[in-house]
């Protein structure tokens, strides 16, 4: 069969030559697409795609989400997944929280009785997201954590080499529970380790690997996460006059500050909500 294929393949004999032209066309073969026919087709296969998922989302995914949760707030969403949940502890949900996507939250019990992971009103969590929960997780209400944003708060191994051999969970002081506070917008693929407070209103760039405590109203960047724009306007400050108009270049020190932030965060749109 092989040296038939061969010579399929590669002979200049006129019958190798024709079967490479019928197999050429039958992969490039295609039918006419009247719009009068494939319109309509278009129209009721995306009807029907929104009504299975729309039960999907209703009859099964949330549901089986709420099931799961200690408590939920008002007008609790999902998509159209079951989200992969693991292990024994609670789930804490405020109003109008939005759990897109499939997402996977794995709970260890070893540290304390019922680990938790708590979320705010109005927050919106997008697809393929990673809570490994040990003690706690808390994010605070109208954050935006974008897809593929991985949160744990234990490494799930021993950071001794013996003692990781040997197959032994971290120790209970390795094990520290995250705290995202309000209003903070996380980007696609962001890290957050262990012990990390991010203050409210800050920006954390897609692909960050967050170590450190993040302080309020600031953006920050990078592997390991830095800091590049402190001092994003808090809004319960005092607003500037109206007056006061600034005539220092883009150059100089706090002129363009708004064009910054929106390059260094530039990356993290597309995740959106």
């Amino acid at each position: 069969m092989s040296r038939l294929r061969r010579f399929l393949a590669r002979s200049e004999h006129p019958c190798a030559q024709w079967v490479r032209r019928v197999y050429r066309g039958c992969l490039s073969f295609s039918i006419p697409a009247p719009r009068v026919i494939v319109t309509p087709l278009l129209h009721g296969y995306v009807a029907g795609r929104t009504l299975w998922h729309a039960f999907r989302r209703v009859a099964i995914a949330e549901p089986l989400f709420k099931a799961y949760c200690k408590q939920y707030g008002r007008r609790l969403r999902t998509g159209i997944f079951v989200h992969w949940i693991e292990g024994a502890g609670d789930i804490v949900l405020g109003d109008d929280v939005f759990v897109d996507g499939k997402c996977s939250i794995g709970f260890s019990a070893r540290y304390v009785d019922r680990p938790l992971l708590q979320i705010g009103d109005r927050t919106t969590i997008a697809h393929s997201c990673s809570f490994t929960v040990g003690k706690g997780i808390r994010i605070g209400s109208d954050c935006l954590i974008a897809s593929n944003v991985c949160l744990f708060d234990s490494a799930g191994h021993a950071s001794d080499p013996e003692l990781r051999r040997q197959g032994m969970p971290p120790a209970d002081n390795q094990v520290r529970p995250i705290t995202i506070e309000d209003n903070v917008w996380i980007g696609r693929r962001a890290i957050i380790f262990p012990g990390v407070t991010i203050g409210e209103g800050s920006i954390v760039s897609a692909g960050a690997v967050v170590m450190s405590d993040v302080p309020a109203y600031t953006v920050v960047v990078g592997n390991p996460a830095k800091k590049v724009l402190p001092g994003l306007r808090n809004p319960r400050d005092a607003a500037p006059p109206a007056t006061s108009v600034d005539h220092r270049s883009p150059a100089e020190p706090g002129a363009g500050v708004a064009a910054a932030v929106q390059s260094t965060v530039q990356s993290t749109s597309a995740a959106g909500r």
